[in-house]
C-alpha cells in the first residue's frame, strides 16, 4: 500500500512535467481518477450547462463512483505511465 501511495505521488508530479499537454479527454480521466483516489465518491451537485468545464470535471469524477481509492490510484499511475511512454519520457 505504501508503495502504491509513493507511485501515486510520483505520478502526480510526473504529469506536471509532461512535454506535451494531454488531450482534454485524458485530462478529464486524470482529474476523475485523482479526485476519486484522494476524496472518494463525488460530492456536490452537477452544475448547469453554462459551467461547461466544471460540469465536465464533475461528470468525469462521478463516473468513477464506487471505485475504491486504491483502484483509482492504480488507474492514475497507469494512465500517467501511458502518457509518458507516448511522449517518449
Amino acid at each position: 500500500m505504501a508503495d502504491l501511495d509513493a507511485e501515486f505521488e510520483r505520478a502526480a508530479e510526473d504529469v506536471k512535467q509532461l512535454a506535451k499537454r494531454p488531450t482534454n479527454d485524458e485530462l478529464l480521466k486524470l482529474y476523475g481518477l485523482y479526485k476519486q483516489a484522494t476524496a472518494g465518491d463525488s460530492t456536490g451537485e452537477r452544475l448547469g450547462v453554462l459551467a461547461i468545464e466544471a460540469r465536465a470535471k464533475h461528470d468525469a469524477w462521478a463516473k468513477l463512483k464506487g471505485l475504491a481509492p486504491e483502484d483509482a490510484r492504480q488507474g492514475y499511475v497507469k494512465l500517467v505511465g501511458k502518457l509518458k511512454l507516448q511522449q517518449g519520457a
